[in-house]
């Protein structure tokens, strides 16, 4: 009988031969995980952005799917390879849905990070300095983008995840939102809204994780990132902590390689260190 799979003739099959090489390398192909798919929500913001690029250049990622509110680019630019763009709206679930059903479409996504985030607006929203600046639909608003949003992104997206094999849900929170490192006070809403997105990841975690062994859930601190959010408060940063957008992405997907499951449910800052409850 010939070697296995190979023509009589065909070549040496011997061990160490022509043939057993390449069916080792043949095995060796089909065992690789094949590149899967990313999905970036808030991908027209700085860190977005920088998310989207630094996934897109990953040998693992095939495709990433970027999500933002302004949706696909209308300015006549050349499509992107590797990277489609579509409309989301973390406070319409509609929205979210829909942008789920076209992930379908798509590799099955081992990476969804959620970086957006909502602290002061044109229209007068900013931090509070104290109680007597509470207001009731302001904190709803805070709350609606930088809690519930990410969680129901979780809801749409967690069930697309693969079951099998490592899977990285991420959203980006704030160090502002650790209950027991609150020595400041002040900035109520965008406080509180963190300190519940970083309790939502937490319970996702525990739950995903009865079915995604492998899964790693987990909340990020970025430090201070040069980008619209941060502007307004950059002046008392100390010097060689305010970052790029670039700079930051890289340091958090450097953190986000070195978890595994036993540390979701937890958030981490760019450096690596766990921020506490």
């Amino acid at each position: 009988m010939s070697g296995r799979g190979a023509p009589v003739g065909s070549g040496d099959t011997s061990p160490g031969g022509t043939g057993a090489k390449a069916d080792a390398k043949a095995d060796a192909k089909a065992l690789s995980p094949a590149p899967a798919g990313a999905v970036v929500v808030g991908a027209s913001g700085g860190l977005g952005a920088a998310f989207v690029a630094a996934l897109r250049a990953r040998a693992d990622v095939s495709t990433v799917l970027a999500l933002s509110r302004s949706g696909p680019h209308d300015d006549g630019a050349a499509p992107e390879a590797g990277v489609v763009r579509a409309r989301i709206d973390l406070t319409d679930e509609a929205s979210i849905a829909a942008a789920a059903a076209l992930a379908r479409t798509l590799a099955p996504p081992r990476w969804v990070i959620v970086a957006t985030g909502l602290l002061h607006a044109p229209d007068g929203l900013r931090p509070e300095k104290s109680l007597a600046m509470l207001d009731g639909a302001r904190m709803a608003r805070l709350f609606a983008v930088n809690a519930t949003g990410p969680a129901l992104v979780a809801k749409h997206f967690l069930p697309l995840m693969p079951r099998e094999g490592r899977a990285v849900f991420a959203a980006v929170s704030a160090r502002v939102g650790s209950i027991s490192d609150n020595r400041l006070g002040g900035w109520y809403g965008y406080r509180a809204s963190k300190a519940a997105l970083n309790m939502l990841l937490r319970t996702a975690a525990i739950e995903w994780a009865r079915t995604a062994r492998e899964g790693v859930c987990v909340g990020l601190h970025p430090g201070t990132v040069d980008t619209a959010l941060s502007r307004p408060f950059q002046a008392g940063v100390p010097e060689g902590r305010l970052f790029g957008a670039d700079e930051s992405a890289a340091k958090l997907l450097a953190v986000l390689d070195g978890l595994g499951p036993a540390d979701s449910g937890r958030v981490f800052a760019w450096d690596g260190s766990e921020v506490p409850a």
